[in-house]
């Protein structure tokens, strides 16, 4: 099982890897991890590639290869992004729409609502965000429950391992780990008592990824 530094690396390399076919240099690595020195990384590289996940090419400078990405169980010990706050009157605020109660167990109907929730603008980076109240419980490994408004930026692609919003057959929507397998979608939970569902790809539309956590006390 990885760490959450280990899965940090792994999923950095990985989009460098498919972004510019050039796997990052290690003081890359250092700041995209925040890490203080590349001692660290050293020790990161080491043991994914003694867990067999990436591999590092001979007589090449720079030269990493991924070898397989985490599988669902794995990728539930890295942490959604995320933040605990209080929402406090004085903040800086913004509202973006709340658009009713999202699944984080069997898929329940995407609810479209004229509600809004006001999120401290520091949680938020760039881009069109809108909240969804988490309903269930089959992500709570991930650190996310029930009760929480999950902070989502629109997008309409996710890689492995990504934490989305996925409109089933254009009228449920689901919160999971979104993993291709094969020809088919697969969306994963953060809960062992939950199984993985496959779609195919025509019945999957990403509606956006996870980007944060908002959890009133």
């Amino acid at each position: 099982m990885l760490t959450r530094k280990q899965h940090e690396l792994l999923c950095f390399i990985h989009d460098k890897l498919a972004e510019s076919g050039v796997s990052p240099s290690f003081e890359e690595m250092k700041d995209a991890l925040d890490l203080k020195s590349k001692s660290g990384v050293h020790r990161l590289i080491s043991a994914l590639e003694e867990r067999q996940f990436i591999r590092r090419l001979p007589n090449r400078a720079r030269a990493l290869e991924i070898v397989r990405m985490p599988e669902a169980a794995e990728r539930k010990a890295a942490p959604a992004p995320k933040v605990q706050v209080p929402v406090a009157a004085n903040e800086n605020v913004l509202e973006i729409p709340l658009h009713g109660r999202i699944a984080a167990g069997a898929p329940i109907e995407a609810l479209e609502g004229q509600s809004s929730l006001s999120v401290p603008a520091a949680l938020l980076g760039p881009g069109e965000h809108y909240a969804l109240e988490v309903a269930g419980d089959s992500m709570v490994e991930a650190g996310i429950l029930d009760g929480d408004y999950a902070l989502i930026r629109r997008v309409e692609s996710a890689r492995d391992g990504q934490i989305v919003v996925a409109l089933v057959d254009d009228a449920e929507a689901t919160l999971k780990y979104f993993r291709r397998e094969g020809a088919m979608v697969r969306l994963d939970p953060a809960n062992r008592a939950y199984d993985a569902q496959r779609y195919t790809p025509d019945r999957v539309r990403v509606q956006g990824c996870l980007a944060g956590l908002l959890r009133r006390y």
